[in-house]
């Protein structure tokens, strides 16, 4: 017959086990105000680090290993790459002028990468740290994406109003297609049968069925007697049960089914939340709220914000790790 204690000693290992997934989660938030990137984990909700960067960060995404934070700089034209091992800045790449968002390639190979002030994509080959195509785009280009194939390049167009279709084999526009008022952020489906566009100023959501560019629904914040006063449609967070949309001014993320497109709710955040991160576990998202200078941790199992850290500067882009 096991001890009390040989039971007590097995407990504590079971619920050991469980909880340090929740513990492990790394926030890096890109802070357009401060030139750096601010550093929170899990599970005390602070700010663990900060990374100084290049001038006016936003747009972030991890390299394909997982190693590697890049970072878009637009007041410096270049994307500064940030070893997550040691959280310092040890290269840089070409990114085209006024860099705002970009996505990597699935392959790893390629950054794609919006350049508002010139309206064009830059494809920036990796290792050799060159661009080797500039695609012409609508004015101030901001919202990328890629399908899960790799087979085409998104950008959305916010004074065209535009979403542009590019191959990336080729390197050639193929489409565009007008939607709401001021397009924002751009995500696809994980089986890329979907891809979702928000719409700042109109306050909607267009998901287009893929690949035949066809807009199968639209979400119309507007609409939506519960959605906040001066709502927005900013940043996007995809996946296969849930969504979420960053309200922007509205000060609010919403969650919407991805299979029904209803609004389900809406999260209270601080002021102007432009960009938003979900860990990897799907247990906790993050809003950056440029207006008031901090990040709102929600909990997606209670569905309620636990924490408020305040950072200062104009948080804007999120990226978890685990």
């Amino acid at each position: 017959m096991r001890s009390i204690e040989q039971c007590l000693a097995s407990v504590t290992l079971a619920f050991a086990m469980l909880v340090p997934v929740a513990q492990a989660q790394t926030a890096y938030v890109s802070d357009e105000g401060a030139n750096v990137i601010h550093v929170i984990q899990a599970p005390r909700w602070q700010e663990a680090a900060r990374i100084p960067v290049g001038k006016r960060p936003r747009g972030m995404q991890l390299s394909h290993d997982g190693k590697y934070l890049y970072v878009a700089l637009g007041n410096d034209d270049r994307i500064d790459v940030i070893d997550l091992a040691t959280r310092k800045v040890v290269d840089h790449l070409p990114s085209g002028p006024d860099p705002e968002r970009f996505v990597v390639s699935p392959d790893g190979r390629w950054l794609y990468v919006a350049n508002e002030n010139d309206s064009t994509v830059s494809f920036v080959d990796i290792a050799a740290k060159k661009i080797v195509h500039e695609v012409p785009v609508g004015a101030e280009p901001e919202g990328m994406a890629v399908s899960p194939d790799g087979r085409w390049v998104i950008c959305t167009s916010e004074s065209a109003s535009l979403v542009h279709f590019i191959d990336a084999a080729s390197a050639k526009l193929v489409d565009s297609v007008l939607v709401g008022t001021r397009p924002r952020d751009a995500v696809f489906s994980a089986d890329g049968s979907q891809l979702w566009v928000s719409s700042e100023t109109r306050a909607t959501v267009a998901i287009f069925a893929m690949p035949a560019r066809k807009v199968l629904h639209t979400v119309d914040f507007d609409d939506d007697d519960r959605a906040p006063t001066t709502v927005q449609a900013v940043g996007l967070v995809l996946r296969p049960d849930r969504a979420f949309v960053a309200l922007g001014r509205g000060d609010a993320v919403a969650e919407v089914d991805p299979k029904t497109f209803a609004v389900r709710r809406y999260f209270p955040v601080g002021h102007r939340n432009w960009g938003i991160g979900i860990a990897p576990d799907g247990r906790h998202l993050f809003a950056a709220n440029g207006l008031s200078g901090d990040i709102t941790v929600i909990d997606l199992v209670a569905n309620k914000p636990v924490a408020t850290i305040t950072v200062g500067g104009k948080p804007w882009g999120v990226v978890v790790t685990p």
